[in-house]
């Protein structure tokens, strides 16, 4: 087999084969086992009638489609390997010459990974925001830590916002009732804003007993998109009263003998939070510089199919109707060229990034072991809420543990820069690298390091860890409930 590789341009190449038929007896084989097992022909049991036999009853066409369909795919990797191509995506191919019994010649183009120069990390410079904690947030958290030992208890007045109701609920669209908008009994929290858009309004004000109607723009279902006339009926009101913030209350809520020791403990964990927060800002601000200071050249066909991916999650929720898609953007003041607009420049942004990163990662030579691997398994398991068996299973039959592997490697990438770049708070002062992203020589990490195997796309960059996001972090990590008397 000869091949060679033709640059059509810095993300595309055509790769040219020539396979002459002399390696191709394996596969007429194959393609003759496989047609007489398919041919019934008069004194021959299935699979036995000769090569011969075969071609003078269907012809030699059928046998060479078989052998091509199956030479072009293997011949195209072994081609990649040979000319060490860094393919991204699927081939177009293209059959230039079939001569039977001489050569076959064809040409496979695809996008690769682009040449990329990379800058001098070390004059990496950013600037982050200082650790700033104030009492009104401890006691905030207190707060939310009383809340779950709370109780509920019945008011006789009209419903006010942080107040727990019981509500019966009921939508038409058109004169048509919505029947999965209907429901009876419901506890909600007014303020909360798990329900539609417009109920806290209703609610708020209206009486035990009382019915409020207003108008909200559905966001899922059939009707999504559509405006709906809903009915809420207050059934009941209630007011949640939260235990007194004293030395009795630290000893129910958590293992502390007094409120000042609770409160320390909160004290700690929040400045942890907010030190986490600070390594994710001098992560996402290095990977800014990194891709502001590095020409990136864009393969386009895996842009379109990233900014497909992005399409088909958006408008599956309305069961891919586009024009309640449409209705759904304009009630948030956004067209469909607004959300196309931006799905472009963050997909152009993504690819950008997993290419500037993967090539860092080679040359760095970042290498990912089995427990850093195995430690983001377990990570997307518990996100997902499945076991990491079943979730290796699912990844396995999407084909994506090679995403997962590239993921990490990625992430180790980049928190290999952000060591080597040198980060400052705003008053100027250094900030201690090691302590939030580990070390690099793979000493044991402390509580607040940051999990640098989390994927490093420029969707995940753009924002706070999952662990290290103070809205999505309980600081308390006391279990309570609020009862109802």
């Amino acid at each position: 087999m000869k091949s060679t590789v033709e640059q059509l341009s810095p993300t595309r190449v055509k790769i040219n084969v020539e396979v002459p038929f002399d390696e191709l007896k394996p596969n007429f084989d194959r393609a003759y086992r496989k047609i007489a097992q398919q041919v019934r022909i008069p004194g021959f049991r299935p699979g036995k009638a000769p090569a011969r036999v075969l071609e003078s009853r269907i012809g030699r066409a059928p046998v060479l489609d078989e052998v091509v369909n199956e030479v072009i795919p293997a011949k195209y990797m072994e081609a990649v390997q040979a000319g060490e191509v860094r393919t991204l995506g699927r081939p177009d191919f293209e059959v230039t010459k079939l001569e039977d019994r001489e050569v076959l010649e064809f040409t496979a183009e695809v996008d690769v990974r682009p040449d990329i120069t990379l800058p001098e990390f070390t004059g990496i410079s950013v600037s982050v925001d200082d650790v700033e904690l104030t009492e009104a947030e401890v006691d905030e958290q207190l707060d939310e830590l009383r809340a779950r030992f709370g109780t509920l208890k019945g008011v006789d007045r009209p419903a006010e916002n942080g107040d727990f109701v019981s509500i019966d609920l009921s939508a038409t669209v058109d004169g048509e009732e919505v029947p999965d908008a209907s429901t009876s009994g419901l506890s909600y929290e007014i303020g909360s804003g798990q329900l539609v858009d417009g109920i806290d309004e209703a609610i708020i004000g209206a009486n035990e007993g009382e019915t409020k109607t207003f108008t909200t723009r559905l966001v899922a279902g059939d009707y999504a998109g559509k405006d709906a006339e809903v009915s809420v009926t207050v059934q009941s009101v209630k007011e949640r009263e939260l235990p007194e913030p004293d030395d009795e209350f630290a000893q129910l809520a958590s293992e502390f003998d007094t409120l000042e020791e609770l409160k320390n403990d909160l004290r700690e964990r929040l400045s942890r939070v907010k030190r986490m927060q600070q390594g994710v800002q001098a992560r996402d601000k290095v990977l800014e510089s990194l891709l502001d200071s590095t020409e990136v050249p864009l393969p386009e066909n895996v842009v379109a199919g990233e900014i497909e991916n992005r399409k088909h999650d958006a408008i599956h929720p309305f069961d891919h109707d586009e024009e309640a898609f449409a209705k759904a953007l304009e009630s948030e003041g956004k067209t469909l060229e607004d959300f196309e607009n931006e799905a472009r420049e963050e997909s152009e942004k993504a690819v950008r990034t997993q290419l500037l990163l993967d090539t860092i990662a080679d040359s760095e030579n970042v290498q990912v072991n089995d427990a850093e691997l195995t430690e983001r398994i377990i990570y997307q398991a518990q996100r997902f809420g499945v076991s990491p068996d079943e979730y290796v299973q699912r990844a396995q039959q999407s084909g994506q543990l090679g995403a997962i592997y590239a993921d990490v490697r990625r992430g180790k990438a980049l928190a290999s820069i952000v060591r080597s770049a040198t980060v400052t708070d705003s008053a100027g002062e250094p900030i201690d690298l090691d302590e939030l992203f580990g070390k690099e020589d793979g000493a044991e990490e402390n509580d607040t390091a940051i999990d640098v195997t989390e994927a490093a796309t420029a969707e995940s960059t753009s924002e706070a860890t999952e662990s290290g996001d103070a809205d999505e972090t309980d600081v308390t990590e006391t279990a309570g409930t609020t009862t109802d008397r």
